[in-house]
């Protein structure tokens, strides 16, 4: 019972971020709603199904469960992320500290092109 409420708690809290992560453009959205899925397929199918169906990231959560794809769009735009936050960094940030975002870009970018494309909807 306390798991399925953690859990509960945990999906609120991503779909919270993930909302965040429409309006502050370096928070993604996509990735904590996905979360959420996750959390509320543990602790409210409601809520699930609700995400599962949702017209904007329903396809993307699907895509990810079932394929374990990320859109082109997506790659795209987290890859303009990352050079807005690398840029951001070699601005205000003194080395060797901006070079985390580098660091942080090269990963995460070769990790998100890696996987497959999504196969419903961009």
């Amino acid at each position: 019972m306390v798991k399925r409420y953690a859990y509960l708690l945990m999906g609120w809290l991503a779909l919270a971020l993930g909302g965040l992560g429409i309006f502050l453009p370096l928070l993604p959205t996509v990735p904590f709603m996905i979360l959420a899925a996750f959390c509320f397929a543990r602790s409210s199918p409601k809520l699930e199904a609700w995400l599962l169906d949702h017209e904007n990231f329903g396809h993307h959560i699907r895509a990810w469960r079932d394929y374990g794809a990320i859109s082109r769009k997506g790659k795209i735009m987290a890859s303009i992320a990352f050079v807005v936050s690398i840029i951001i960094a070699l601005i205000f940030a003194k080395a060797p500290y901006s070079y985390i975002p580098i660091a942080a870009a090269l990963i995460g970018g070769t990790w998100i092109w890696t996987r497959p494309e999504g196969t419903r909807k961009d």
